[in-house]
């Protein structure tokens, strides 16, 4: 346990920028849950399940962090600022996992069965984030700020959003970007509802172009209007009706149609 301990403060040297000495270290609220944990797990598994408690309650009144003494959770575990945390009893826990304050890892059923997540080894999960059910965060994901995961995450994969989603922008996948990016939730300029919205409002704009197409191919009556309507004076008047004519025949193509990313 002692050199369990020993990694763990050595983690946080490693992960915390703003860790200066070992007096500092000692502080921290993540390193005095983790160690309660510990003793805590062990008297669990051992069937003092009251003792336990009482030890796992009592950490949760020093340092604002709740961590079931059921939960399993590997080593060189490190939650940075920790205010808020919540663990559930069946959450398994991999090695060097990297955990931000008000993260939740909760249960959605009532039976007794596995019920929270297992997180494998190398994940980051970000400051709110929820991770809820009896689901896998594969190893070295990245789960980003307040997101909500109510399914699988792949390995290596990085999940933002509510729900959360994989985000590949650019070609470039999430998992690549750094951590200060993945702390961010719109993870620079990705967001995925945003994103969902920008190509639906530009669908939207391409199917009224075409509309516009097929009801002047349909009535070419209005072309005569349209006609009529320009001013014989207006010095562009030529121009105007030209556009109007391949706007009108249905099998033309606008110069901006085969330009890459349109419409899309």
């Amino acid at each position: 346990m002692f050199a369990t301990i020993r990694e763990d403060i050595q983690t946080i040297f490693h992960k915390d920028p703003a860790a200066r000495s070992i007096w500092e270290v000692f502080t921290y609220a993540g390193l005095w849950a983790v160690f309660h944990h510990r003793v805590a797990h062990r008297l669990w598994r051992w069937g003092l399940k009251f003792p336990a408690r009482l030890v796992s309650q009592w950490s949760r009144f020093l340092t604002n962090i709740e961590i079931h003494p059921g939960a399993q959770i590997g080593r060189r575990f490190f939650i940075d600022h920790g205010a808020g945390v919540v663990i559930g009893e069946t959450a398994i826990i991999g090695n060097d996992v990297l955990m931000y304050h008000q993260v939740t890892l909760g249960g959605t059923s009532l039976e007794k069965i596995k019920r929270h997540p297992t997180i494998g080894n190398n994940v980051l999960i970000g400051m709110g984030a929820k991770v809820i059910g009896n689901i896998t965060v594969g190893n070295n994901a990245r789960i980003g700020a307040n997101s909500v995961v109510t399914r699988d995450v792949p390995e290596g994969a990085t999940a933002i959003g509510i729900p959360a989603r994989i985000m590949i922008p650019d070609g470039l996948h999430m998992s690549q970007r750094t951590t200060e990016q993945v702390m961010d939730m719109a993870l620079g300029t990705a967001d995925p509802m945003g994103e969902l919205i920008r190509r639906t409002i530009s669908d939207l704009q391409d199917l009224t172009d075409r509309m516009d197409e097929v009801e002047a191919f349909v009535h070419p009556e209005l072309a005569e209007l349209f006609e009529d309507a320009i001013p014989e004076h207006l010095p562009h008047r030529h121009d105007l009706l030209d556009m109007y004519d391949q706007m009108s025949d249905p099998m033309s193509v606008k110069p901006h149609e085969n330009e890459q990313g349109s419409g899309i």
